[in-house]
């Protein structure tokens, strides 16, 4: 375990010490662990191939083996054209680089980025270990204020206590509809494997358990490649690129667990015009929490709290802050009694 803790911090130093280099060119944190993710996945691929004998999952010509030793102008123009080409593809590849664009433009730097990932071994790496690093790239990423992205992180410590409290279990589904890079959804995950050893109910959750959704490209790429590394959705991610309040769900779900954005929608969204909710309102947390969550949810207890809230809303004039606080009760007390 010591080893792996030390070979844990190592390689994440050595990732976030490439990332101050490159933020020195310009290139920012968000935009340099989005390549890192694109170029990872091709790395994973081709040792798939040539260490477990698998077949590539990457159409001919756009593997990583026709990157590795190109330099240049030819190695930004080969990459380009395997992002395209990758958006293009079905299943998890697709939702992996939903919408990938080359930000790092200077050949010396790409080629910087590829020769280390090029030096490690990911495949055969605990499970455990990658996933931790990659974890821990998104929260220091998290924690820079100038790149923004802290929007789409949650701590983990807040993390722990709502699933601790929520306590999901094996074989229930669980949802985030506004997923950020997964960090919810993870958690569960960990939370919930360690109550049986059954391999029909491991598969379960590691394959149908598990739905997220994100309305940014960039995140549903970070969350997908989030939860792929730990192990979760390696043939059809879980998560999905929307905007979870303009229609009502498709999957109902047992168990939510989310952080979801506040304020109002921004200028140029999509109108909400949904039969299912009961207030028109633009307010962000008032959308997700009182109406699209609990619809959500299947059990008949918590339809009824639903129910329940919607006339309190109806009735009195409390803070929002009061009534928020009423509404996260009737959320936790079909786990909590």
């Amino acid at each position: 375990m010591a080893k792996s803790n030390s070979n844990e911090q190592g390689l994440t130093k050595k990732v976030w010490t490439l990332a101050t280099t490159l933020a020195g060119q310009g290139i920012g944190f968000t935009d340099y662990i989005t390549q890192l993710t694109y170029l990872l996945f091709l790395k994973m691929d081709d040792e798939n191939v040539k260490l477990l004998d698998e077949e590539s999952a990457i159409p001919e010509g756009y593997r990583w083996e026709n990157l590795i030793e190109l330099d240049g102008l030819d190695l930004i123009g080969q990459y380009e054209n395997t992002l395209k080409i990758l958006s293009e593809q079905d299943n998890l590849i697709g939702t992996i680089y939903t919408k990938a664009q080359n930000k790092i433009d200077k050949p010396v730097y790409l080629k910087k980025v590829i020769t280390m990932i090029n030096e490690e071994q990911w495949l055969i790496m605990d499970g455990d270990v990658k996933g931790a690093i990659y974890e821990s790239i998104l929260e220091k990423n998290g924690q820079d204020k100038k790149s923004g992205a802290g929007q789409y992180f949650t701590p983990r410590s807040l993390i722990s206590a709502m699933v601790d409290v929520t306590r999901p279990q094996i074989g229930e589904t669980v949802c985030d509809p506004a997923c950020g890079t997964g960090g919810f959804l993870l958690a569960a995950y960990d939370y919930m494997k360690k109550q049986s050893q059954d391999k029909g109910k491991r598969d379960f959750l590691r394959n149908k358990a598990l739905h997220g959704s994100d309305n940014t490209p960039l995140v549903v790429t970070l969350a997908s490649m989030n939860l792929y590394l730990h192990g979760v959705g390696t043939d059809r991610s879980p998560i999905i690129c929307q905007d979870s309040l303009e229609k009502e769900p498709d999957i109902l779900v047992n168990v939510i667990l989310a952080n979801p954005p506040f304020g109002t929608r921004p200028s140029g969204s999509v109108d909400i015009n949904r039969s299912d909710f009961y207030v028109e309102t633009k307010n962000n947390q008032l959308n997700f929490l009182p109406a699209h969550m609990l619809f959500l949810l299947q059990t008949l207890q918590m339809y009824l709290q639903m129910v329940l809230f919607r006339k309190l809303i109806n009735l009195l004039q409390y803070p929002s802050y009061l009534l928020l606080q009423y509404h996260s009760q009737c959320v936790f007390q079909d786990k909590l009694f």
